[in-house]
This record gives C-alpha cells, sequence and structure tokens, in this order.
C-alpha cells in the first residue's frame, strides 16, 4: 500500500516562538539531539514506514533546511524513491504561500505527476516515532475523506491544541481551535483528542477540497483551520488514535511519545527528557533510528580530567578539564578548562571559555562564551542581554558572544 502513497512533508512555517533559534533558519531546520534537526524525525517515520515518494514543502529561510534535506536524505534512484526539497514556485500567481492549504495547492503538480491514492500530509517539526502504515491502515478500513492522527492527553491541558471532537471514538464530530472547555473522550472523559498534525487523504477528496477552499475569499488556507473542518461538516473525517500505533523496539516508557517543540520551554524540556538512564524518548532505538547524516567528524574526547555526567556528547567535541552535566552538546562544541556546562543544550560549534558557568541555558551554533562569563546564573542580568524564555532558559543566539 504504501507504493501508492505519496508523502508531503509542511516544513515552511516561520516558527516564531522559537526565536532566536529561527531567526536564520526554518523552523524544521534547528538542530536536536545532538546530531539531528527537527524535520528528521518525520522524514525518518515516514521512510521507515514505507513512505519513499517525499516532497518536502519549504518556504522562509529555508537554505539550510533545502541543504540538509539535499545531502542527508538521498534514497534510491533506482527504485524510484526520493525525498526532494520544494519551494514556493507561484506556479498560480506572483505570490508566496498564504498557508499550509494554499502550499498544497500551489505544488498539485507533484500529486498529478505521481498519481498516488493516497497523501500522507505530515508536519514537521515535532519529536516523536509513527509508523504511518497503521495509520494508513486504520484510513483505508474508515472508509472517510481524511484521517486525523489524534494523541489523548488531560483534558486541562488540551485548550492549547486543536481538539477532536468524537461521540464514538471513529468519527470526528467537530475540529475545535484551543476551546475553553474541550470536550471528553467517551472511553475516558478526563482525557481529550488534540491533533498531531498528521493527516491522510484520500487523493480526490484532497484535490477537492483544496481547489473548494483556493475559491473560498474568507479561507486562512491552512490544513488545521479551513481544510478538516469541511471535511468534519460533511462527515467525512476520522480520527486515528495515535496511543494505538506500536514501533518496533519501543520501551514501555517512550511509547506513544509526543513532543510539541514549538516553543523555546518545549524545545529545552525535550531535550531534557532524552538524557537520563532510562529516558522518556529514547534516541537508542535501533530497529526505528531516526536517521541523520553523521559528518566527518573525530570522535569526542574528554582530557585534563573533563567529565560528562548524565549527557549526550556528539563527535567532535572537546571536554578539558571541565565539567558537563545533564547536557546536550552537539558537534564540535569546546568547553574549557574549569567551565561547568549544567542543564544546558549547546549547538554546533559552540565554546564555552575557562571558569565560565553556562546554566539551563541553550547557545545556538558558534556561540562565544568568553573565559570567566556566567550564563544562567543571574537570570536579571541576563534579562538585559540575552533572550530568557518565560521558565527562565537563557538563550544566546547563531553566532552570538556573550557579554
Amino acid at each position: 500500500m504504501s507504493e501508492d502513497v505519496l508523502g508531503i512533508v509542511l516544513a515552511g512555517g516561520e516558527g516564531k516562538r522559537l526565536m532566536p533559534l529561527t531567526a536564520d533558519r526554518a523552523k524544521p531546520a534547528v538542530p536536536f539531539g545532538g546530531v539531528h534537526r527537527l524535520i528528521d524525525f518525520v522524514l525518518s517515520n515516514l521512510v521507515h514506514g514505507g513512505i519513499r515518494r517525499i516532497c518536502v514543502l519549504t518556504q522562509y529561510k529555508s537554505h539550510s533546511l533545502d541543504r540538509h534535506v539535499s545531502t542527508t536524505w538521498r534514497l534510491s534512484s533506482l527504485s524510484g524513491e526520493y525525498v526532494t526539497p520544494v519551494p514556493a514556485q507561484q506556479r498560480l500567481g506572483p505570490r508566496w504561500f498564504q498557508g499550509s492549504a494554499d502550499a498544497i495547492h500551489q505544488s498539485l503538480n507533484l500529486v498529478y505527476d505521481e498519481n498516488p491514492a493516497y497523501i500522507a500530509v505530515f508536519g514537521a517539526d515535532n519529536i516523536y516515532r509513527m509508523d504511518p502504515g497503521q495509520m494508513i491502515d486504520a484510513h483505508l478500513k474508515s472508509g472517510a475523506g481524511v484521517t486525523v492522527a489524534g494523541i489523548r492527553v488531560p483534558r486541562a491541558e488540551a485548550s492549547a491544541f486543536g481538539v477532536i471532537d468524537t461521540t464514538d471514538g471513529t468519527r470526528i464530530e467537530a475540529f475545535l481551535e484551543k476551546p475553553a472547555d474541550p470536550p471528553g473522550l467517551p472511553d475516558a472523559p478526563g482525557e481529550s483528542y488534540v491533533s498531531m498534525g498528521n493527516y491522510v487523504f484520500t487523493t480526490q477528496a484532497l484535490i477537492d477540497a483544496l481547489h473548494a477552499d483556493a475559491e473560498n475569499l474568507r479561507s486562512k488556507h491552512d490544513m488545521g483551520r479551513d481544510i478538516i473542518p469541511a471535511f468534519v461538516k460533511r462527515g467525512d473525517a476520522a480520527v486515528y488514535d495515535f496511543a494505538t500505533n506500536e514501533v518496533p523496539g519501543e520501551t514501555e516508557r517512550d511509547h506513544g511519545y509526543w513532543r510539541d517543540v514549538g516553543t523555546i520551554d518545549n524545545y529545552f524540556d525535550a531535550h531534557t527528557d532524552l538524557i537520563s538512564t532510562h529516558p522518556i524518548f529514547n534516541l537508542y532505538n535501533r530497529r526505528w533510528p531516526i536517521l541523520a547524516h553523521p559528518g566527518q567528524r573525530a570522535a569526542a574526547k574528554f582530557v585534563e580530567g573533563g567529565t560528562a555526567q548524565q549527557s549526550i556528547v556528539a563527535g567532535g567535541c572537546i571536554i578539558s578539564g571541565a565539567q558537563v552535566i545533564d547536557s546536550v552538546l552537539s558537534p564540535d562544541v569546546y568547553v574549557e578548562n574549569g567551565a561547568v556546562v549544567q542543564g544546558a543544550v549547546l549547538l554546533d560549534g559552540a565554546r564555552v571559555g575557562a571558569g565560565a558557568v553556562v546554566r539551563r541555558a541553550i547557545l545556538d551554533k558558534n556561540v562565544v562564551v568568553p573565559p570567566g562569563a556566567h550564563i544562567g546564573v543571574d537570570l536579571t542580568r541576563d534579562r538585559e542581554h540575552y533572550h530568557v524564555s518565560p521558565a527562565g532558559i537563557v538563550v544566546l543566539g547563531k553566532g552570538e558572544r556573550a557579554i
């Protein structure tokens, strides 16, 4: 069945809530977990699930994202497999994508060229494992025009998301955008379904919906706000329970894990989920690995008594007479003698000078912390110079030099 499915990944969002990490790159290109980019998670899921014709729709600040997809995600051309970035081509006039639905509408030439029976439309910036083949099977059984992946969350937390209302656990009765009083589930009144932003469509049903939406002058041309509610209104939408999805090699602890990393605090918290002895999300599942470009780097090195505890340290890093605790270090990070890095996320090429202290912070690519500087120690002072999140995470943007 996967041979008759085209994958479309929506990767054109600005990611304003992840600033300053998205000041110079698209949100799906933001590094995560040491050696990955956010987009690697959805692409790994699709490829492992047998969907190997994939178009990545891009728009804002897409250079590093386009380069990453082009250089990392090379499938077998002999068997017609590909992952290709597709920028806004202005095929319908001199305008950029007006929303996620308009992005697909302007790119329907990709659909006509492949002529698939089904289309999997997935978001590009969440952390999770999922076998999309099981969702496609559920879509075929439902007979609906669209199937929406739903994840169960406590009702008290559901108001921050798009909520799926269903009375029988299968058909969607209403699709509610951030409701004040989210509806409970038939089998669990204390829980609600929230949309994961992953959809499986019967192709012709999606094409018809996109054409109708394009003619609606009041539409925002968004998949979640406009297209899905249109299917719901005519009783043609089903929900897929993510809790039923089983992935090879998963643990009981990380089964059903899904994290929206749309804010700095969520992005930071998702990293803390990786580093415990029995992690909430296990990056070391060899049966369903999150694929990434390994890079040409030497192994990490610890010298002069340098140590790392409860941490992920990527290749090319040098910890020289310093302490790294509860942290995630991307490739080529250098932490000098006497420095302390605790509860931090350091992206590629960050430098922490001798005697410096970095706590509860995110240092973007090539950030330099001079010897003796303190980051995350005095938040009142930090707010005068850096971006500080609501939860007190200090963030230095790409190439920034600390005070």
